[in-house]
């Protein structure tokens, strides 16, 4: 692998082997995975082998080794010219994401007895870890959940669970239209009855944050955002369900590829045509997976509502409700022509610019707000999208792993950890001290860092820096 620096912030992998395009890495030299440590490159390097890709193979700046596609890679394939879809270029927490509320209330008003208070109404209203109940469970009612998948939040806020304003500032309006819940497993249906409203383990928190640093005014505006205002982020995805889809799907595709002629580098890497009868079921399925993982996030939200309201008295309005575990069917240019492609984003986020018309009407002049959580304890930004921006309007979806969880628990007792950072001010409400030390800051990259490259490389613009005073994990 010869890997070339073509700027501070962008680094080729030049085609060898069975490549059909270059690799193309968005990192500082800092940044840069490390082969011997990380296989993230290679990976970059077998998904630009895939049938039908174009332009690169993409990696963000938080990029780190994943399921068939590194977690923080990006690639499009031409649907016409024979591209495929692979479940591992969408992983198995299937449109994983995150949904950022703003509160009419600022920081100096939230006191001390008043947050632990906010922090233990959360805490308890918010189901987590591994199968421990739901906001929303629909235990036995198979019904209900076809519809949470045909629907998503649409059907959420239609049975009462939130407002109008959810659904507009919510990617896709709140729904997939071509969600197919016919190719959804009864097996994927039964791990999901129970679970809609629930936070998961691992990555997956909620935050109360601070609004600590604006730099762009109007477009912080647009969002609903000023200096010092209380928020809180969720981040969260389709649980059981979603994984049972990916699981069943590739085991589909690995059966298919034969049938078309199709040979991958990486067995995580099967795939199957666009236009194939097993591409379009993963399709289907996996916008229903996204419709789930979005009805997730707004019954969690409605939850947090509810507590703020007795806490504080006060409302939390939705600013923007994104993935970054999708695969997409969009329009592109590729050497100066519309293509229609198959645009997958694994761990990472779409960030449409100013005036794409995918955006709400009050949005369209700022762009797309994108959602950058760091990881517990450091900060989280919000951007926004940027004209003519690479990687098919793409950017990072975090601060990205530098450790695994075993390497992380290793280096850290989870009390210790929390007792580290109450010390800072930030208050923990962790369901288990084994789960806060795998996620302790350490075991990631810095999140201002892969934010410094990601703006360098073009493929955003900084809006507003928020940090944590408390938080609520798995």
């Amino acid at each position: 692998m010869k890997v070339v620096r073509e700027s501070d912030y962008r680094f080729r992998i030049d085609p060898y082997g069975e490549m059909r395009v270059p690799g193309m890495v968005f990192a500082s030299r800092a940044l840069l995975p490390d082969p011997a440590g990380d296989k993230s490159l290679e990976q970059v390097a077998n998904v630009a082998t895939l049938p039908g890709v174009v332009g690169a193979s993409y990696a963000m700046p938080d990029v780190h080794w994943g399921y068939g596609f590194p977690i923080g890679g990006v690639a499009a394939t031409d649907v016409a010219a024979g591209g495929v879809v692979s479940p591992g270029g969408v992983g198995f927490d299937i449109s994983c994401g995150v949904r950022l509320l703003a509160a009419d209330l600022d920081r100096q008003e939230l006191t001390g007895p008043s947050l632990r208070a906010l922090m233990d109404g959360l805490a308890a209203a918010t189901p987590r870890g591994m199968d421990r109940g739901a906001v929303w469970p629909l235990h036995g009612d198979a019904r209900q959940l076809r519809e949470v998948l045909a629907g998503g939040a649409r059907y959420a806020v239609r049975e009462g669970h939130g407002v109008q304003r959810d659904l507009e500032r919510c990617e896709d309006g709140g729904a997939v239209a071509d969600a197919d819940p016919g190719q959804v497993s009864e097996r994927a249906v039964q791990r999901g009855l129970g679970q809609v409203g629930s936070l998961g383990s691992g990555n997956h928190f909620l935050e109360v944050q601070v609004v600590d640093r604006i730099y762009d005014e109007p477009a912080a505006e647009a969002f609903g955002l000023r200096a010092g205002q209380v928020c809180v982020m969720i981040h969260c995805g389709s649980r059981g369900l979603g994984h049972q889809i990916c699981t069943d799907h590739v085991r589909a595709m690995e059966r298919a590829m034969r049938r078309f002629g199709i040979t991958v580098p990486d067995r995580q890497l099967a795939c199957a045509p666009v236009s194939s009868p097993e591409a379009q079921a993963y399709l289907g399925a996996m916008a229903a997976a996204a419709n789930y993982a979005r009805a997730n996030r707004q019954l969690l939200a409605v939850a947090a509502r509810g507590v703020f309201g007795r806490v504080t008295g006060r409302e939390l309005a939705l600013v923007y409700d994104i993935s970054h575990n999708l695969a997409k069917i969009e329009t592109h240019e590729v050497a100066g022509v519309p293509r229609r492609l198959c645009v997958h984003r694994k761990g990472a986020t779409r960030a449409l610019p100013p005036g794409h018309p995918d955006l709400p009407a009050d949005l369209r002049g700022a762009g797309q707000p994108v959602l950058i959580p760091g990881t517990m304890g450091t900060a989280s930004y919000v951007l926004t999208g940027r004209p003519g921006a690479p990687a098919f309007a793409s950017t990072c979806h975090g601060a990205g792993r530098a450790l695994s969880r075993h390497q992380a628990a290793k280096t850290v007792h989870g009390k210790e950890l929390r007792d580290r950072l109450q010390a800072e001010g930030i208050a923990v409400r962790g369901a288990s001290l084994r789960g806060l030390a795998e996620e302790t800051p350490e075991a990631y990259k810095d999140i201002d860092t892969v934010v410094d490259v990601a703006q360098g490389a073009g493929l955003c613009e900084r809006v507003a820096r928020l940090v944590p005073i408390g938080v609520v994990k798995g």
